[in-house]
């Protein structure tokens, strides 16, 4: 008599990851056709970063910085790889449970596609596909991993371990019944080779959904933007704007080490020739205007730093470019503003939301609808074709990337994605300074040494910079000439360092008189204050 033993838990657990495998796979593949935000991973990491609570959002960002995005798809696609394990599992015991395992997750990448704004029908069939693979695939490799004993000899001599090693060729393939109560035997070539070829289709589905789903309309797009000459150009950049000293941030920050942090876990692929601005809501004329029809308007060119009300004291969320685009005023004096709406609620192409104070963008200060950065067409992790630049707010509150829609409303009936998150509807920039050289931990040599850095206090303006070693007398800091009061500026101080471990701190004072605070608080709800402080040893 036969042993009647199931397959092995590992056996199910590789159908299940590889039938996972391919049920990604495919679902990517046709995502490629109707474009990546179909992609149920991606809608799905979506939907967590939408339900996640404000504080673990804000450990993600000051953990993995702009790397948070990554983290989290790679943390989905581990989910349901352990998920997938656990399907087959149950699978090798009866189908049936497999293949409602995989509907179940069906159903959640189905919901969380079809509730992503501007969903349509046929956004769900990259889950569908995907989902009908894997079912297909996690069936054929369990019927693949058996095959039928061999039947027993008529003269009944005892040949079951001598028949089973010749049907698997030497190795002993332990009996496994299946439904119909024919005797199989458990095949781990088989298995193995079928699982071979399923990582191959998942690859495959990966890497051609990949490219089909790539920005090469969008990057020919750009390249073959011609952006008019501002109107009004940005003064010149001061000779003595960047101190040059190494290690110090540049008064520019070049458009590929600018700081990234917004929602979306894909990029949003904007075509502008299909792009249009809607300003609607508390107007007396709604107006549409397209990206041709922005080009064509008077262009205005300003120097703006931004900063990441998500950013620690210290921290490196913030930068400084030169930016090109129409002043956000006249386009909102075409629409004619109600005297009584005091909030413009902005919403960018993935959905997400952003809630911006009327009096500040109106009080003459360059709030642009922006084109371009640092003399290119905005780079599209940047916001191509369009986004806001408001000078002196924290970019939750100003800066929508892929910006197509604006609302004139009132902020006590209106809420912006943030704010129910637990963050500040309004949010100044507060004025604050970092050390960039030495960093912090370095082993210094005695003698004259250079602290750097910079400070900000967006259309405020920094009038002076502070330093202070081991809690002794503040020394005020060289200050390096700036265009305007919307960008950081770079400060220095000689320090003659002397064997030991020191303690160095920074503040700045911005043009009203306001010294930044020691008090130390996080960055919610509007923004970290605390005096950058760093520690150096001498030797």
């Amino acid at each position: 008599m036969q042993r009647n033993i199931s397959v092995p838990d590992w056996a199910g657990a590789l159908a299940g990851l590889t039938a996972g495998g391919v049920a990604l796979g495919l679902a990517q593949l046709v995502a490629g056709l109707f474009g990546p935000q179909t992609s149920p991973v991606i809608a799905v990491g979506d939907g967590v970063v939408d339900l996640t609570p404000a504080p673990v959002k804000d450990f993600a960002i000051t953990t993995f910085g702009e790397n948070d995005k990554t983290v989290l798809v790679w943390g989905v696609l581990v989910l349901l790889a352990v998920v997938a394990a656990v399907i087959g599992v149950l699978a090798r015991r009866r189908v049936a449970y497999g293949m409602a395992g995989l509907a179940a997750f069906a159903v959640v990448g189905l919901v969380a596609v079809v509730t992503r704004p501007g969903a349509s029908v046929v956004d769900v069939l990259p889950t569908l596909a995907g989902a009908a693979g894997g079912m297909w695939t996690l069936a054929w490799l369990l019927r693949r991993a058996t095959v039928p004993a061999v039947s027993e000899a008529p003269s009944g001599q005892d040949r079951d371990e001598a028949a089973v090693m010749r049907a698997s060729g030497g190795a002993e393939r332990p009996a496994v019944m299946r439904e119909s109560g024919a005797p199989q035997t458990f095949d781990r070539r088989r298995l193995l080779t079928g699982v071979a070829g399923g990582l191959v289709v998942a690859g495959a589905g990966a890497v051609v959904g990949s490219r089909l789903a790539g920005s090469r309309a969008v990057d020919l797009a750009r390249v073959n933007v011609a952006l008019p000459a501002p109107a009004t150009p940005a003064k010149p950049i001061p000779a003595g704007a960047d101190l040059r000293i190494g290690g110090l941030s540049s008064f520019i920050t070049p458009n590929r080490d600018f700081y990234r942090v917004d929602t979306a876990l894909v990029l949003p692929q904007v075509d502008p020739g299909t792009w249009t601005l809607r300003i609607h809501g508390m107007v007396d004329r709604p107006v549409e205007i397209t990206y041709a029809d922005l080009l064509r308007m008077p262009l205005t060119e300003a120097d703006v730093t931004l900063t990441c009300v998500s950013n620690e004291v210290g921290g490196r969320l913030a930068g400084n470019a030169r930016w090109l685009g129409v002043r956000m005023p006249e386009i909102l004096r075409r629409a004619g503003l109600h005297a009584d709406a005091d909030m413009l609620l902005s919403t960018s192409a993935d959905g997400f939301t952003c809630g911006t104070p009327v009096d500040v963008v109106m009080d003459g200060r360059e709030a642009l609808f922006a084109v371009a950065m640092n003399g290119e067409p905005l780079p599209v992790e940047h916001g191509f074709p369009v986004r806001q630049v408001v000078p002196g707010l924290y970019g939750y509150v100003s800066a929508t990337k892929w910006v197509v829609d604006v609302k004139v409303t009132r902020f006590d009936r209106d809420e912006a994605y943030w704010t129910p998150r637990g963050w500040a509807a309004k949010a100044p920039i507060k004025t604050q300074s970092r050390i960039d050289v030495p960093g912090s931990g370095a082993s210094l040599k005695p003698g004259r040494t250079t602290i750097a850095g910079v400070a900000w206090a967006q259309h405020k303006g920094v009038a002076a910079v502070e330093v202070r070693v081991d809690g002794g007398a503040w020394r005020e800091a060289k200050l390096a000439d700036v265009p305007g009061p919307d960008t950081w500026r770079q400060w220095s101080l000689d320090w003659d360092a002397t064997p030991g471990s020191h303690t160095l701190q920074v503040r700045a004072t911005d043009a009203t008189g306001y010294t930044q605070t020691e008090q130390e608080a996080p960055p919610a709800p509007d923004g970290a204050t605390g005096w950058h402080t760093i520690t150096v040893s001498v030797a």
